[in-house]
């Protein structure tokens, strides 16, 4: 949440409470489960929990990168466990979700940067949970397309990797990642014939020219849906916002963005990368 500055109207947010939102807290906590929705401070977590949804995140909740965008914590992650797969997609059955949102954090410690532990998580909870539709949301495992293909072959209905921000602005606010290879990532999961997503913040600095070169570079790389929110600043150690971002330039955002051949366009300054991830199942 950003600190210290008062937020523009268009910004002010649901409180978190009612009781589907208590019901999805106690499964989360029950079931030792991480979600982004928490992690990463979102502040969509009190409308989306009470719609009974949340992101969930898998291979612990310790990043070991340290973008200076992201309130998940970073350091040195514990071995993952393997026992968080079975519980995680009996935690959705409890929920009864018919569809369910994934990420997780970066694990450039482990060998396959995580790969084949997405892969094992995503088969349990299709195994759990019959007819679940199912968005992935997939840090780059550095470009490598063995790991990348690890995740396309268990066949999630959309693979999502968030391009975060503007090419200037990238070696600024993210730490390992680079702008190519999340196009990379992309244009990889595309050539699979994937559903493929992505989704970046403003309020950081960036001009209107590199918003629309971002969204040409997204397309280009075969990305079908797109998700622009405004960033936030999650605490004082974090960057503060250079600027709110009005309603009516997001939806000029979105305009463009459905100019240049994007199937959906969730922009607004809310939007966070899973936000109304259950309506963009139809759109391809």
């Amino acid at each position: 949440m950003q600190k210290g500055r008062r937020l523009p109207e268009w910004l002010k947010m649901q409180r978190a409470s009612g009781e589907n939102y208590s019901r999805v807290k106690r499964i989360v906590e029950n079931n030792k489960l991480h979600t982004i929705c928490s992690s990463g401070n979102c502040p969509n977590i009190g409308e989306c929990w009470n719609a009974g949804t949340a992101t969930f995140m898998i291979l612990g909740d310790i990043c070991t990168r340290a973008c200076r965008f992201c309130a998940t914590r970073t350091g040195k992650p514990l071995p993952p466990d393997p026992e968080e797969p079975a519980r995680l997609a009996a935690g959705i059955r409890l929920l009864g979700l018919k569809h369910c949102v994934i990420t997780s954090v970066d694990r450039d410690d482990l060998p396959d940067r995580g790969s084949s532990f997405w892969a094992e998580t995503i088969r349990m909870i299709k195994q759990e949970n019959p007819g679940i539709t199912m968005e992935t949301l997939i840090p780059d495992f550095d470009g490598v397309e063995a790991y990348i293909k690890l995740v396309t072959d268990s066949s999630p209905d959309i693979i999502s990797h968030n391009i975060e921000t503007v090419r200037r602005l990238t070696p600024i606010i993210r730490t390992k990642a680079r702008y190519d290879t999340s196009l990379k990532v992309l244009r990889i999961l595309s050539e699979n014939g994937v559903r493929t997503k992505s989704g970046f913040m403003v309020g950081l600095g960036e001009t209107d020219q590199e918003v629309a070169d971002t969204i040409k570079d997204l397309r280009e790389a075969g990305c079908s849906i797109l998700t622009i929110g405004q960033y936030l600043q999650p605490t004082m150690d974090h960057m503060e916002a250079i600027s709110f971002v009005t309603p009516g330039k997001f939806d000029e955002y979105r305009k463009m963005a459905l100019a240049e051949g994007f199937s959906y366009v969730e922009s607004h300054p809310l939007v966070r990368s899973s936000f109304h991830s259950e309506k963009q199942m139809n759109h391809n």
